[in-house]
């Protein structure tokens, strides 16, 4: 009984964290998309960017949502082989989209907004989290 709560506690606080991520996102990380896609994002010129700064400021948003996914999936799985593939998922996955933003950003940028608009989204956002879980969870029920 106390190793379910100890695992709900850390579990809850992983999230929590998460949430903090989202919460003060303006105050951590160098964004100008953040503003830019709340508003009407169609009709405007993209805002001033930084691009080394945005590089690293979601490189980093990525690696902490990383680190807290992989954390969750380990407490609720506490299986090292789906730990391990998690990681591997995560770096290959992440390479991808920095990659796929830059790429948006410098050849494509104005005529590309949606584009640009949810490949950001699974870089600040821990969408692979919500996709692990379930498949994790079907393939421990398998075997």
């Amino acid at each position: 009984m106390l190793k379910n709560k100890q695992q709900i506690g850390y579990a809850v606080l992983i999230v929590v964290l998460l949430i903090a991520i989202r919460t003060f996102e303006h105050t951590i990380f160098y964004d100008p998309f953040l503003k830019y896609f709340k508003e009407e994002y169609a009709h405007l010129p993209f805002p001033q960017i930084q691009t080394v700064k945005l590089f690293f400021s979601l490189g980093f948003r990525y690696y902490l949502n990383s680190v807290l996914s992989i954390a969750l999936l380990y407490v609720l799985f506490r299986d090292r082989k789906f730990t391990k593939f998690s990681i591997l998922l995560y770096m290959i996955l992440g390479s991808i989209l920095m990659i796929s933003f830059f790429f948006v950003l410098q050849f494509f940028g104005e005529e590309s907004k949606m584009t640009l608009f949810y490949i950001r989204r699974f870089i600040i956002q821990p969408i692979f989290l919500l996709l692990f879980i379930p498949a994790f969870y079907y393939q421990k029920r398998m075997k």
